[in-house]
């Protein structure tokens, strides 16, 4: 794998492809700049970098869509692919190939460079010198609760005796020049580490880094057990270490090629109203809550620094894209270390993380059984079991002719495969995110709902098992050759 390292050389990487443009005229960060962003991904348009954006100082700029589907048609995944080190061609296949591999590739600690050595500390910003407001944070979409500086960046944080790193990336909304508030969940890690030091009576320091080579935020978005630092899971996904740097306020470390750093506490008891926010689920989510507030002490940033930023909505976008296809690998790593006859787990991006397709193998009878239902019950189990398993409303096992990452086919088949009665199994009381509004306000608010299990496997060969009409599956292999060869030449094929 062929590691980025900075998002100025991913930027030259995307330009290669044809998948980046250039804005040089000047745009409003006051939904201008968002709506710009969103149209990008609805119309699969090259990544968009503002160059020039209203009230930002000069040379500030702005990135869209970092990790959102190719405009290159034939290569749709290339963003994520060269994020991982891959070729953007690269298939979703060989995406989670890797993504499932980073749990167990040996870990590789990050390596300190010197401040001189960090394009990171070309600027830094101390006292009164700290000010959010030189940076372009914008209002992303119409009802948000204010600018959000962080859509995409990683927080850096460290339980108070050092034993623990996380790397998670976690929106923050701009409160004033110094301070800002974002959502701190208390499950996730993030939060335990805060609550940590709120333990101990005081503020979690933390580094927010922007703008960091682009495996950086796809790593802070997997999910590893508690305790793992994702510095040391990047070092050995790309067989080196990453090159990090201390920070000046606070008593961590940053990736060095950062375009932004922004150093302070977050608040064991001041709070501040944060959202609502435009979200994964494609609808304008929650209420203003009160969170933690992060105070600022410090700003490091690198000459004409980039902030890149996520317009969270109707898919695809990088919530789809990233935590999709860790979803899916996550799932497949699980099912499969369960020693069940699965090919392929797959969330489909259009869905917002609410389905997961689980294809099964074709000797799956012989290997685990005759009883259909008692496997899409096993399967269902362990994905809504997984930390993605709260994402998802429905789970749907089929058999594996079906290309579960071409979502035709897998409407076609849950369509006509799936009995409308017989074919379900309903878990209740399961754990749910707020933000999926398919449920009641009161499920939501309880953040527990029931899940849906679908059995869309046929039946055992025999006369009763429908056959497959469509070019693959129907036609013997020498008429397809033949079909396809004249595809091609457009000439008769020869004989034989």
């Amino acid at each position: 794998m062929k590691r980025i390292p900075s998002l100025r050389a991913y930027l030259d990487a995307l330009d290669d492809l044809g998948d980046l443009r250039i804005l040089r005229h000047e745009v409003d960060p006051e939904l201008e700049l968002g709506a710009t962003v969103r149209r990008a991904y609805e119309t699969r348009a090259p990544a968009p970098l503002f160059e020039r954006v209203r009230g930002a100082a000069p040379g500030f700029r702005v990135l869209g869509a970092p990790a959102a589907l190719s405009s290159r048609a034939d290569q749709p995944f290339a963003r994520l692919a060269l994020s991982l080190g891959l070729p953007p061609g690269s298939t979703p296949r060989d995406i989670m190939g890797v993504l499932s591999a980073a749990h167990d590739r040996p870990r590789i600690p990050p390596r300190e460079v010197a401040r001189a050595d960090a394009p990171c500390k070309e600027n830094v910003l101390l006292d009164d010198a700290v000010d959010l407001g030189r940076f372009p944070a914008p209002l992303l979409h119409d009802g948000d609760g204010g600018r959000y500086f962080n859509t995409w960046g990683t927080v850096v944080a460290a339980t108070p005796d050092g034993s623990w790193t996380n790397w998670a990336v976690a929106r923050a909304m701009v409160l004033d020049r110094r301070r800002m508030t974002g959502a701190v969940v208390p499950t996730q890690h993030l939060g335990m580490i805060h609550r940590q030091w709120a333990e101990r009576g005081q503020p979690m320091p933390f580094a927010l880094a922007q703008g960091c080579e682009p495996g950086v935020p796809i790593v802070s978005g997997m999910p590893f057990p508690a305790g793992v630092d994702e510095a040391d899971v990047l070092g050995g996904l790309f067989g080196e270490p990453v090159d990090v740097v201390r920070c000046e306020t606070v008593p961590l470390s940053v990736p060095a090629t950062a375009e932004i750093v922004v150093e302070g506490h977050l608040s064991h008891e001041e709070t501040a109203p944060e959202g609502p926010m435009g979200e994964y689920a494609g609808y304008l989510s929650g209420a203003p809550r009160p969170q933690p507030v992060y105070r600022v002490t410090a700003i490091t940033h690198r000459n004409d620094p980039i902030l890149p930023v996520v317009v969270a909505g109707q898919p695809v976008d990088e919530d789809h894209t990233v935590s999709a296809l860790t979803a899916a690998a996550e799932c497949l790593r699980v099912l499969r270390a369960a020693d069940l006859p699965v090919e392929m787990a797959w969330v489909p991006l259009e869905t917002a993380g609410h389905w997961c397709v689980v294809t099964v193998r074709a000797d799956w009878r012989q290997r685990y059984g005759s009883d259909p239902r008692e496997l899409t019950r096993r399967i269902a189990e362990l994905v809504l079991a997984t930390r993605f398993g709260a994402w998802m409303a429905r789970i749907i096992v089929v058999d594996d002719d079906v290309d579960a990452t071409d979502l035709g086919e897998v409407v076609w088949a849950f369509a006509t495969r799936g009995h409308p009665r017989d074919g379900l199994l309903v878990f209740d009381a399961m754990p749910l995110l707020p933000l999926m509004v398919c449920y009641t306000a009161a499920e939501r608010m309880a953040a527990e709902g029931p899940k849906l299990a679908h059995n869309c496997l046929l039946p055992a060969p025999g006369p009763d098992r429908p056959r497959r009409c469509s070019f693959e599956h129907n036609y013997p292999a020498e008429i397809r050759r033949r079909v396809l060869e004249r595809e091609v030449t457009g000439r008769r094929p020869a004989a034989g």
